[in-house]
């Protein structure tokens, strides 16, 4: 019975980390972003300083290149703004918009909107049992 539940372990993480994708891009849909646009933008917006072009390819694992696509589409909604590196002119920095930052009060709420469908049919108790596992598992793969 062990091993059936070990190898279902993945499967199951697996099916329910789409499901909050799934329902999470569903309530980022009305806003315009797409899960990786909200993504970006979150990071843009979680900085205190501008954020370059290439520290926000480095923190979505993607080439520069595909960042830039993901700031054009965020520039584009009037959520970012391009700036020049005061201290390097060869660089780009991203800032968000007054409306990038009411975006991200948005997103956020929808994403809490989401966790919570998601995670209803949990206790209190199993909630706080499934957040300290993954954090668990989440510091493990950051050593």
């Amino acid at each position: 019975m062990a091993e059936a539940t070990e190898s279902d372990l993945p499967e199951l993480f697996l099916h329910v980390s789409k499901r909050i994708r799934r329902n999470q891009a569903a309530r980022l849909a009305p806003l315009g972003l797409t899960p990786a646009q909200s993504r970006a933008l979150r990071i843009i917006g979680r900085t205190e300083e501008p954020l370059r072009m290439s520290a926000l390819a480095e923190h979505l694992g993607i080439v520069p290149r595909s960042a830039t696509t993901v700031v054009d589409a965020l520039a584009n909604a009037g959520l970012v703004t391009r700036e020049p590196d005061p201290t390097n002119r060869r660089s780009t920095l991203v800032v968000p918009t007054d409306a990038g930052r009411h975006t991200l009060t948005r997103m956020a709420q929808a994403r809490r909107e989401a966790a919570t469908e998601t995670f209803a049919p949990l206790s209190d108790e199993q909630r706080e049992t499934l957040r300290g596992l993954l954090a668990t598992l989440d510091s493990r793969d950051a050593q």
